[in-house]
């Protein structure tokens, strides 16, 4: 049923013009945990790739804090064209680190609370669990990075600088 909800949301949106990259990912998704279940034959392992997905990201933003290469600011620097001036500030890498503490916090609550419904096969409460902390939980994610930014970030007008500089105390 979720494969052809998915296939009629991919030629919706052809059909509106509109970009089916999110579809395509959304579809490729499902197939891989139907792939799992029909391998394991369990049915809460249809949760398990998200799991797996969350461990690596929450993974991933930790370790790139510890290098010192916040993946939020690798992030933040592809979508305003690479620049990547941010790594010579200590102040703009901390800004990025902390901000990327907000995803390492989120991708392990995830994990905190869908694991051990997942351990208990709590298939009801996992699936409103995933939904809850989907989307809702990525957009608290986007706005507290925001706010940690916000003062760090420029307008990204041609010809300024990508990020303000620190302010001066006073000021």
């Amino acid at each position: 049923m979720a494969v052809v909800l998915g296939a009629i949301f991919g030629i919706a949106r052809l059909v509106r013009r509109q970009t089916v990259q999110f579809a395509l990912a959304g579809l490729g998704g499902l197939a891989l945990s139907a792939y799992v279940v029909s391998r394991t034959g369990r049915a809460e392992d249809f949760f398990l790739p998200g799991l797996l997905a969350n461990a690596g990201y929450a993974a991933a933003y930790l370790i790139s804090i510890m290098v010192r290469w916040p993946l939020l600011g690798i992030i933040v620097a592809a979508m305003r064209g690479g620049d990547m001036s941010w790594r010579q500030d200590p102040e703009q890498v901390r800004a990025f680190s902390r901000a990327s503490w907000v995803w390492v916090g989120l991708f392990s609550f995830r994990l905190a609370v869908q694991l051990p419904l997942y351990l208990a096969s709590a298939l009801t409460a996992l699936g409103v669990a995933r939904i809850a902390m989907g989307i809702p939980l990525f957009a608290v994610g986007i706005w507290l990075s925001w706010l940690i930014l916000r003062p760090r970030l420029a307008d990204a007008a041609p010809g300024k600088p990508r990020f303000l500089p620190p302010k001066a105390p006073g000021t």
